[in-house]
């Protein structure tokens, strides 16, 4: 339910700026799958990128991947980790496009039991800025709204 609020409001609030992003634990793998979603037009201007960002797969990945590990912080049982880019589309649609990065944090040695996660996407850009994140780690499962004022949220782990 608190999945298709969120995928209503993104849809609904493009003239606001938005991102949706959910992060999911993988225990077998001991990873975080993080997914980022955000309007393609944001992201070129926030990143200062022109028509050339389209034209090598491997340097738009690069920058993509900076770019979310920059903006996107997360730090579990008090340990920063970096993500790295497993898959990038560019969704070109009738009414907006999209930029869709499915990423991976491969660090984590055990289930978390903490996660700071600290998103500055676009919040430099837009004072109306809204970040959507969801969480789900097992049972536990949370949603957060990150503004251009509030960035920066703890989530204790219980199940």
């Amino acid at each position: 339910m608190l999945k298709n609020l969120l995928l209503l409001s993104w849809l609904l609030f493009h003239p606001v700026h938005v991102t949706l992003t959910s992060i999911d634990f993988a225990p077998k793998d001991r990873l975080l799958n993080v997914f980022i979603k955000m309007y393609l037009d944001d992201f070129l201007l926030d990143t200062e990128q022109n028509e050339e960002f389209f034209l090598n797969d491997k340097s738009k990945s690069k920058i993509v991947e900076n770019y979310i590990n920059e903006k996107f912080i997360i730090r579990v049982n008090n340990k920063t980790v970096k993500g790295k880019v497993n898959n990038l589309e560019v969704v070109k649609a009738l009414d907006e496009d999209e930029i869709r990065v499915y990423m991976e944090y491969k660090t984590l040695r055990r289930k978390p039991k903490e996660l700071l996660v600290k998103n500055l996407i676009m919040t430099e850009l837009y004072s109306d800025q809204l970040n959507f994140l969801i969480i789900k780690v097992d049972k536990f499962e949370e949603g957060f709204k990150f503004t251009s004022e509030i960035t920066e949220q703890v989530f204790k782990i219980r199940n």
